[in-house]
């Protein structure tokens, strides 16, 4: 096998492990959420128990390896080329309310590129899988993009940070620019999940502002190997530090691209 045949097989026994976690703390919470600052970032007693096994799983395998985990922050030398982003429950507010749209996010870095992703949605049993050059899969069988070409026949997804109570540059403005002129836009609520619907075809596109390198790392890879195409909202090169991506089916990039570049002040509405 590959290094990153390896990687992803150890990515997928982490993910899988801490989905069994997070199934078993659901709905037992019994009040154990903290609010991390701003009003909505929330972390459960099981965002840390997954992380903790996660960690545990990459460091017996791959003890060498550097990490950035949402829980945890950095870990291990961060110079290492080999950087695995970790979020343990990508969708907490929804997981800690019982609403059934969260998952395990791993993505391994190298170099500052996305080249392993692994998704797992324990409440739906449903396991995202990908390498660069080894496809993408759902549930160990292949998945694309759809073929989606126009805005007004796509449906899309996004949406908002934690500080959308403190910035004019909050995304409402896209979100109801975008409603206009598409079948609709949904708010999931799991940044991971947002690219992995992309990637199997079930949404067309996806935008958002004010994400991290552990919500997407595992679903740029997974989106780029299921056919998909990433940038940054104007269509440059994605950069996973700036806090914002623009991802489709590749069909219809350029339109969405455009169209979040048209969005009127929302002052305008």
């Amino acid at each position: 096998m590959t290094n990153l045949q390896i990687f992803l097989d150890i990515a997928t026994e982490a993910a899988l492990a801490a989905g069994v976690v997070l199934q078993d703390y659901f709905g037992k919470l019994e009040g154990a959420i903290i609010e991390k600052g701003r009003p909505g970032d929330l972390v459960t007693a099981a965002d840390k128990a997954s992380e903790k096994l996660i960690l545990e799983v990459l460091h017996c395998h791959l003890p060498e390896h550097s990490i950035l985990a949402e829980e945890s922050g950095k870990l291990g030398n961060q110079d290492n080329e080999y950087l695995w982003a970790i979020d343990p429950l990508d969708g907490t507010t929804n997981y800690a309310h019982q609403y059934p749209c969260f998952a395990v996010s791993i993505g391994l870095l190298i170099n500052g590129v996305p080249q392993v992703g692994v998704i797992y949605d324990p409440f739906h049993d449903e396991l995202f899988r990908a390498a660069a050059g080894l496809g993408a899969t759902r549930n160990r069988r292949p998945i694309t993009v759809s073929q989606t070409a126009e805005l007004s026949k796509s449906l899309l997804t996004t949406g908002f940070a934690y500080d959308r109570r403190e910035t004019s540059d909050n995304n409402y403005a896209e979100f109801c620019h975008l409603t206009h002129l598409t079948q609709g836009v949904r708010r999931g609520g799991s940044a991971s999940l947002d690219l992995a619907y992309v990637a199997c075809g079930r949404v067309d596109g996806y935008w958002e502002r004010g994400i991290a390198p552990w919500d997407i790392a595992a679903g740029v890879i997974l989106l780029q190997e299921a056919g998909g195409k990433i940038t940054a909202y104007d269509g440059t090169p994605f950069k996973i530090e700036s806090g914002r991506i623009l991802a489709t089916n590749s069909h219809l990039h350029d339109s969405l691209s455009d169209a979040l570049m048209q969005v009127p002040p929302l002052s305008t509405w």
